[in-house]
C-alpha cells in the first residue's frame, strides 16, 4: 500500500490545484509512481452531453501526466460553485464517506505516493445534514494524513496561514510544510511574510512558486519523504 499526503489551502483561489499539479508532476518526472485523489469537487462544468467535468482533477491529470480515468480521481462532482455540503444538499446527493474511504484506498493501492487535494480551506464542510456533520479536517483525521498548506504569498497571508496551521495543530494533523504561491523573488513584503509564518507557527516554508511556473523547485526525494 502506498503513502499519502493531504493538500489544503488557506482559502479558496490560493492556487491549491495548480500547486498540487506541480507536486505530482515533480514526483512523476523523477520516476515515482505518484497519483491524485479528491473526495469532492463543486463548481464542475457540464460537458456537451451534460456530464459533469471535474476541472481540478482534469487539470492535475493532464499537467502531471497521470493518465487516470476521471472516475478514479474524484468520488463526487457537483455543478454548483458552492461549498460541497451545500451542493450535496441542493442535489440530494450527500457524500458517503464509506465510498470515499474505499475510493481512497483503491488509489492508495495503485500508487506509491498519493496526493489528496482538499476542497477550499481546512474548515470547509463536506457534509452537514441531520445524519452527519463532516468537515475537511475530519476527513484528514479519518484518513490519518499529514498536510501541506498552500498559501498566497501576498498581503494577508500571515493571518490566514498561521490560523490554518494552528487549526491543524489543534486537530493533531501533522503539517509537513507550507508552499507559498504567487511568489515574487526579492519582494520585501513576501520575504517578510515567509519569515513571519515560520516564526509565528514554527512550520517551515518548504517551497515558493512564481506566477506561471511550470516546475516545482524542490528536491523530489525530499518531497517524497513528506508522504507517510
Amino acid at each position: 500500500m502506498g503513502k499519502g499526503i493531504f493538500i489544503t489551502g488557506t482559502g479558496t483561489d490560493v492556487g491549491k490545484t495548480y500547486v498540487t499539479a506541480l507536486i505530482v508532476k515533480k514526483l512523476r518526472e523523477a520516476g515515482k509512481n505518484a497519483g491524485y485523489y479528491k473526495a469532492a469537487i463543486s463548481g464542475a462544468e457540464k460537458g456537451p452531453d451534460g456530464t459533469l467535468l471535474p476541472g481540478d482533477a482534469i487539470y492535475v491529470n493532464k499537467v502531471a501526466g497521470i493518465g487516470e480515468r476521471l472516475d478514479r480521481l474524484v468520488s463526487y462532482s457537483y455543478y454548483e460553485a458552492v461549498s460541497p455540503h451545500l451542493a450535496a444538499r441542493i442535489n440530494g446527493q450527500p457524500i458517503n464517506f464509506h465510498k470515499v474511504r474505499r475510493d481512497y484506498e483503491e488509489a492508495l493501492n495503485k500508487y506509491d505516493l498519493l496526493t489528496v487535494e482538499g476542497s477550499g480551506g481546512i474548515i470547509c464542510p463536506l457534509r452537514w445534514d441531520d445524519k452527519q456533520h463532516v468537515i475537511i479536517d475530519d476527513l484528514v483525521c479519518q484518513l490519518k494524513l499529514g498536510a501541506i498548506v498552500v498559501a498566497d504569498a501576498g498581503l494577508g497571508t500571515i493571518n490566514s496561514a498561521v490560523l490554518t496551521l494552528e487549526h491543524l495543530y489543534l486537530r493533531h494533523i501533522p503539517c509537513r510544510g507550507v508552499i507559498l504561491n504567487n511568489w515574487h523573488p526579492g519582494n520585501v513584503m513576501e520575504e517578510d511574510n515567509r519569515r513571519m509564518i515560520e516564526e509565528l507557527a514554527g512550520v517551515k516554508v518548504i517551497a515558493t512558486v512564481e506566477p506561471g511556473a511550470t516546475e516545482l523547485d524542490m528536491d523530489p526525494e525530499y518531497l517524497a519523504s513528506l508522504y507517510a
